[in-house]
Formats: structure tokens, sequence, C-alpha cells
């Protein structure tokens, strides 16, 4: 996913990013520099929106590396790295598109798109115009997909926290710690890793990588787009995101859709939304237990949930004693397994690759869930999204720094949720010895001029638990929730349920919203 050294300093980062102004020629007036000032965050926004709009997008064809061909177009808008030096350094912001595919009658405008993470690359959106994917062909009809890696992401000023390859190499540590010692040394890990980021990334560029400024990033892409209004399409993280953008820019919002609900309360973000995806992982877990019993024909790996839970655990501790091809432990072995509470779409790929691995089939199993350390590209991917996911996280909000309280919250969680819980607190707990200020959540809610917000959410989603949905509903009035009941994958606007779907087309193409908050039946559960 990754190129090899995404940054060493902050120093690096800048001095590719940002314009050096013209050398005074003799007897010539001095170039003009802007002022080093310093401003409240609305009014840098405002400036830097302002530049966009009068600069454009120079869009052309993509680099033939980024994987877009035509009629996908690439370019850049450039944005502050601290909103309040609007005239101090700058980044490029990596945008996408896929112009739309109607009349000049049918256009509405643009459609700006993020996939979640923190950490995740929307570059793949304007693609499902550019394919005509079945679900979207009537919105790329009358908008211009727009994706844009994130500041920090991918091809937008990459940020990273230690050696892509170090990232990658396995097997890794059991996350479910024995004893204190293991507990100790996951500590260790955790507060060497915050420093990596520091070091590697640069205190200025760290410190400012937050959902807040993401949210003016996507304002000034917006002024750059040329559109009054933004229509927005976020999903997972890309909900908080859209939640917090719809809190700052109320005025700027024209259709905004949040899917898979990240709980935007400040006490909630980001410590204790961590804690209840460790309950609903679990929840999700049972479900797919459930199925892989159902088909019992197909898989061979017990006839009930109680028989398919015992199989996990005895894999689970024989690649603890024995790594299966040397690189497959239980880290390696969870995270990939970790796909099937995700999304019902990979159910019947986890439980193939078990099954063939309980079949004998050892290579199955370590190429699912093994690492590729010749693939350079993937791992500096791979290794840059975690450094982003922590980054924001870490900077957002205040964590906890005690470990009594770590220790304490995730071994009670553990005894009755132990899928995920620890490893999640291991991917957390850099932000007990972060080595940056961090913020407060912006308080989200409405405000005057938002218009309509669109929610969707199924009621077992194990990323972003329902309650978030509902949580989110509450504080953004006017907004209108449809309940996928009993469904539970993460993302439901891009899957097949004509429910769902119509009133999608409906909000973007009409913004028509329901008088009432709707509930759906799941779409279909997968068949092996």
């Amino acid at each position: 996913m990754r190129r090899t050294i995404v940054l060493v300093s902050t120093g690096a980062l800048i001095a590719g990013a940002v314009a050096a102004a013209p050398a005074a020629t003799a007897g010539a007036a001095p170039a003009y520099r802007p002022p080093a000032v310093t401003v409240p965050e609305s009014v840098g926004v405002t400036i830097a929106a302002l530049n966009a709009r009068r600069t454009g997008i120079q869009w052309a064809d993509c680099p033939a590396d980024w994987g877009l061909a035509a009629p996908v177009q690439c370019g850049w808008v450039t944005v502050p790295v601290d909103y309040r030096k609007p005239y101090g350094a700058t980044i490029k912001l990596a945008v996408d598109r896929a112009a739309s595919t109607g009349t000049a009658e049918e256009r509405q405008g643009a459609l700006v798109y993020n996939p979640g993470g923190p950490g995740g690359s929307g570059l793949r959106f304007p693609v499902r115009s550019a394919t005509a994917a079945p679900l979207w062909t009537k919105t790329a009809k009358a908008y211009d997909f727009i994706g844009f890696d994130p500041r920090g992401v991918g091809h937008s000023a990459p940020i990273s926290c230690e050696d892509p390859q170090a990232y990658v190499s396995a097997p890794k540590a059991d996350p479910v710690p024995d004893s204190d010692a293991d507990k100790q040394a996951q500590r260790k890990l955790a507060a060497e890793y915050a420093q990596g980021c520091l070091e590697r990334t640069g205190a200025a560029m760290l410190s400012q990588m937050t959902t807040p400024n993401t949210a003016r990033d996507l304002d000034v892409i917006r002024a750059a787009l040329h559109e009054d209004r933004l229509n927005y399409l976020g999903v997972s993280y890309g909900t908080y995101l859209g939640s917090v953008y719809a809190t700052l820019f109320p005025t700027h919002v024209r259709r905004m859709i949040i899917d898979s609900v990240v709980d935007p309360s400040r006490d909630q973000v980001w410590y204790q939304n961590n804690l209840d995806q460790d309950v609903a992982f679990q929840g999700r877990w049972a479900d797919w237990e459930a199925w892989v019993a159902k088909y019992d024909s197909v898989y061979h790996l017990g006839s009930t949930v109680a028989q398919v839970q015992a199989k996990w655990e005895a894999l689970r501790a024989a690649t603890k004693a024995h790594p299966i091809g040397g690189v497959v432990g239980p880290n390696e072995l969870l995270n990939f397994f970790t796909n099937a509470p995700y999304y019902d779409s990979t159910w019947a790929t986890v439980a193939s690759v078990w099954s063939q691995y309980a079949a004998g089939d050892t290579q199955a199993m370590v190429d699912a869930a093994g690492p590729d350390m010749s693939d350079t590209a993937g791992n500096i991917t791979a290794e840059n999204g975690t450094a982003v996911y922590t980054a924001v996280e870490c900077t957002d909000a205040k964590w906890p720094t005690s470990w009594h309280r770590w220790d304490r919250d995730n071994t009670a969680l553990n005894a009755t949720y132990p899928l995920l819980t620890w490893s999640n607190a291991w991917m957390n707990l850099p932000c007990a010895t972060w080595p940056v200020h961090q913020q407060t959540p912006v308080d989200v809610r409405s405000h005057h001029g938002l218009p309509g917000v669109l929610i969707v959410q199924s009621t077992n989603d194990a990323a972003t638990p329902y309650p978030g949905a509902l949580e989110a509903h509450r504080r953004l009035a006017g907004s209108r929730l449809i309940t996928e009941q009993g469904a539970g994958s993460h993302g439901v606007t891009n899957l097949v349920n004509p429910c769902i779907n119509s009133r999608v087309d409906d909000y973007l193409l009409h913004g028509t919203l329901d008088r009432h908050d709707v509930v759906c039946t799941p779409h279909a559960t997968p068949v092996p």
C-alpha cells in the first residue's frame, strides 16, 4: 500500500509543498511575502477557501502508478498545515473525479466521499461512476464523483510512525496477555510507537492531524470545486468527519449522507468509542459463527456456535504455539478473521480459508493472513493508514494517561468480550503517551442553516455500534434515520437493499427525506 520513506521530518514535508518566493532582482522591488500572522481558524479557512476558489483544480490524467484510469482525472488542492497560520506552511491534497454522466440539465454539482479510517483513501470512489456501478448510475448522472486523500494519507503529504517493513513483520506477539510482563512489553511498544510518530512526522504536522482540520480541508476542496455548498457521503469515520463539518459549516451543506455512524458525543470520542466496539464485535462474531454452523455441510467446522467457537479457540492456541508457516500467529489470525464481523460479504471467504486449513491446506491460511514482505508499496500504505488512524484519534481528544484505568477497563471487558478487546487496546495505547497537545472534540450538533441529513445504519454493526447513529440523529436536528434491522455489515449504502437504495437516490437526486424515520428489512444473507 505505501512508498518506502514517507516522511523523515516536517521539514522534508514542507519543502516539497510550499512554493518558494521568487528571488528579487537588482533594482527591483522585493517580492511580496504574506505576513506571518496568526488568526482564528475560522478566518484561516476562509482565506484558504478564497484562494482555492480562485485557483481551482487543474484536472489531468492521473499518474500511472495511482491505478486510476481515464475517465477518472486527478488534481491537487493546497491547504495550510495550520489554519491559524494561513500564510505559513502548506501541503497539497490529492483529489480525483469522474465527471457526471448525464446532460448539463441533469448535473447537480459534485459529490465528495470519505470512506473512513481515519486513514482511508477516497480516491477509488470515482471509479463507481467510471465503471457504471449499478447502484450509482442514477446518482452518477447528476454528480461529479469526487474522491480525495485526507491530510497525511496516501498522496496527501503522507505521514509515518515506523518503518513500513517493520510494521508488517510477523508473527507479532499474541495481543491477549498471559502476564503482567506481556502487558509491560505492549506498553513499551506503544510508547515507542508514539515517539516514532513524533520523530518521523514532526510536531508541526502531527499536532495538526485532527478531524476539525480535515473538515476545514473539506471546505477548501468544496471551494476549489467552485461549489457553493457541499454534497457529501461519509462512511464509518467519514460520518464523524461529516458531523464535524456540519457543525463547523452548517450553511455550506447542500446534501449529506452519513453511513455506519460514529457516536459523536464528546465523552465517546475516542476512548469510549473503542471500548464499545469491543462489545459490538463480539456480538457480530457470534452472528458469523451461527452462519458457519448453519453451513457445516460446506465448511465442516461445527454444527453449533459452541462447536465453531471451540475450533476457533483451538486454532488460536495452536498458532500461538506454532505460527502457521512461521508467520501466522494469533495476531495475524485475528487481523484476517475480523473481516467477518466487519462485512458479511467476507463471511464465505473467511470460512472457506479456515475450512481449507482444517482440511490440511496450510498455504491457504498463509496466503490469506500472512504478510507480503515483498509488497513494498502495499506495506507503505498499510503503515501509513495506521499512522493516520493513530495521529487523528490521539490528537482529536484527551485520552486516559493512567495505565491503571486502561488495565482495569480492558481486563473487565475481555472477560466477556475477548475477541477484540486487548488487540484494540494495544492499537490505541500510544494515545496514553501522545507527544503533542490533545484537543477537545467539537461539540457536534446542528446549527441554523443545516439542511436535513440522511443517516443510514445497520443494527448489528460491529465497528460503529447502532447507538452512535441514534446519538447523531438526536444531535442533527431535522435528520432522518434509515435503520437496516437485523443486519450488521459496516457500510450500508453500497449494498443491494432496495428499501435503502431507493431512498439514497431520492435524497441525492431530489433532496427527498421521509416524513418519519424508516426501518428496512436486512439485505440478503450470504450463501456459500
